[in-house]
């Protein structure tokens, strides 16, 4: 399938009486509440995909179910294995074509596309989710729905993620664009929201995950994507290691560079969540 898929496609495509055979549409709703200590806690968006979704929707659990939970970093890209596992018990099966969307912001869903896509696997993202399908009059449904079980093979590509000795390798290497997708005064220093430390990781260049998109929440034509990743040298680096503040929001860089053609593209799963931990690991702070 194609990285986004509109929602007239969608619900084109819901309407087609073999929708229910080979189409398998998944909510993956995460909320991030502010705490103390910070800078968040994570709730389940299961409460949201139960009072309304789009029909035929299943919901799948990225914090619990598609999470290495022995990690101690939140949303730990599990092994092959037991995603694999993890998404036949969902319902999906390698020859089944996928869509993902979130009813909050669509880095839950450009999260689990991008570990499809590391297993081989090609999803779409609903362009705008499920805000925009509500805001447009479209059909809901409420409860809870599942498919039944499937068969997902993985085929993982090791690089489509880095971890941070790549990272750390990375700084002064011209063949390398680090990139982070938090917002500018995070990046900056200068808000009050840190993982720990303030700033940003050495040399990294900053492409704020929220620049991506129109107001309705789709992603911006790809020429305006083009341009805001060409201001920052992304698109002349061969190869882009995307990261954030846990290999989230990350992953709307991410999808975006794969939009406008960009062929090595990584994220970084431990982010500045694992980052911060090791005092050895340099950040600097400004733009």
């Amino acid at each position: 399938m194609h990285t986004l898929i509109s929602t007239d496609a969608l619900a084109e495509r819901l309407s087609h009486p073999d929708a229910g055979d080979r189409l398998r549409l998944y909510d993956a709703t995460v909320h991030l509440r502010p705490a103390q200590p910070g800078p968040y806690v994570v709730e389940s968006g299961r409460a949201d995909y139960e009072a309304a979704h789009i029909p035929t929707a299943a919901f799948v659990d990225l914090a619990r179910e598609l999470s290495d939970t022995t990690s101690p970093l939140r949303f730990t890209m599990p092994s092959p294995d037991a995603l694999a596992a993890a998404l036949s018990a969902s319902g999906l099966s390698n020859d089944h074509d996928c869509v993902v969307y979130s009813s909050t912001s669509p880095m839950w869903a450009t999260r689990l596309w991008w570990m499809l896509r590391s297993m081989g696997f090609g999803a779409a993202v609903l362009d705008g989710g499920l805000s925009k399908w509500k805001a447009e009059g479209r059909a809901l449904a409420g409860g809870s729905e599942r498919y039944p079980a499937g068969r997902f093979h993985a085929v993982p590509d090791a690089a489509r993620w880095a971890d941070k000795h790549e990272v750390l390798r990375a700084i002064g290497d011209e063949a390398v664009c680090t990139l982070n997708a938090l917002t500018a005064s995070v990046h900056a220093g200068t808000a009050e929201l840190n993982y720990g430390r303030k700033g940003h990781i050495k040399g990294s260049v900053n492409v704020p995950y929220p620049s991506l998109l129109n107001a309705d929440g789709s992603y911006r034509p790809a020429a305006e994507l083009r341009a805001a990743f060409d201001a920052v040298g992304a698109l002349r680096k061969p190869r882009v290691i995307c990261y954030c503040g846990g290999g989230i929001s990350a992953t709307m860089d991410a999808l975006a560079l794969t939009l406008i053609g960009h062929p090595n593209v990584a994220v970084y799963d431990g982010s500045m969540s694992e980052w911060v931990l090791d005092a050895a690991l340099p950040m600097e702070l400004g733009t």
